[in-house]
């Protein structure tokens, strides 16, 4: 199937976990890709970067373009967006991924870890999807993803985390907001979260360690789902605030084993998933959930 052929995606923060496969997905049904992403040089804790995301797109046979950016530069972001519409002969697909975490409470949130949040998060999310804006009109099938959560506003999201929550959120609002400005353009804008916490550098490396990966679903099918969303009409399907395993079951999927990094394990919930979302396969709060995201 290639249901993204002759289309250009920009994807931030895609040299590894969610933003790469999400690359990968779309590449291998057509789509060229540009990578905007600061990681030039291997992390030592987080593998992948910009220039090996584009070797793994290449090897399915992709196309894709490296271009180091850091998206809370205005400047570095209009540069970014000019080369890959030069290059992929335009804009059709921006997927805002990037996201920085400080999983802390008030007290312990130094203001330069708040600051990033924010800038990369909301600032980030807002002027990649502006700047995205000079090229998508153009587009038959234009469409804006952000990777965040549903504008669910309970307590139990904010009490724990209370700045990073915010910038989350910041995120949906984006979604909110900007489907409703632009759906006279015909310009879809929507969101994409897991129902399950996703095996990730960030998960094994940062913020728990590599045994949490057991409780994990793989990042393809967050790939999978962000996919199903970018094939839709975006003049009839905006604004919507979806969760991986329901959309992919809504489009008829019925086995999600494949997923599963240890199907021995329970698999756990995700933060921000809105009571009375349909279980579609059985979760358990993580024993503690301040550790993930």
């Amino acid at each position: 199937m290639r249901r993204f052929e002759n289309k250009s995606a920009v994807i931030s923060g895609a040299s590894r976990g969610i933003g790469l496969a999400i690359a990968k997905k779309l590449a291998g049904e057509g789509a060229s890709i540009a990578i905007l992403a600061k990681t030039t040089e291997p992390h030592p804790k987080l593998s992948g970067t910009i220039f090996t995301a584009v070797e793994e797109i290449e090897a399915i046979g992709g196309r894709a373009l490296a271009i180091p950016t850091d998206i809370r530069s205005e400047e570095a972001v209009q540069s970014a967006i000019d080369q890959a519409a030069s290059a992929h002969g335009g804009i059709d697909i921006c997927v805002n991924n990037a996201s920085a975490i400080s999983l802390t409470p008030t007290s312990k949130t130094a203001m330069k870890r708040f600051d990033l949040m924010f800038d990369v998060n909301v600032r980030g999310t807002f002027l990649l999807s502006r700047e995205c804006l000079r090229y998508l009109p153009d587009s038959s099938n234009p469409h804006i993803l952000n990777i965040s959560p549903p504008l669910d506003m309970h307590p139990r999201w904010f009490g724990p985390n209370v700045a990073y929550t915010m910038s989350k959120f910041g995120m949906s609002q984006c979604v909110l907001g900007m489907a409703a400005e632009l759906s006279s353009q015909g310009i879809a804008v929507n969101a994409l979260w897991p129902h399950s916490v996703i095996a990730t550098a960030a998960i094994s490396n940062v913020i728990g360690d590599q045994a949490s990966l057991a409780f994990c679903r793989s990042p393809e099918i967050m790939a999978d789902a962000a996919a199903a969303i970018l094939a839709r009409d975006s003049r009839s399907f905006t604004g919507q605030f979806c969760i991986d395993d329901v959309l992919l079951t809504d489009d008829g999927m019925t086995d999600f084993s494949g997923y599963r990094i240890d199907s021995s394990q329970p698999l756990w919930s995700d933060f921000f998933v809105p009571d009375g979302t349909p279980e579609i396969e059985p979760l358990v709060m993580p024993p503690d959930p301040r550790r993930l995201s």
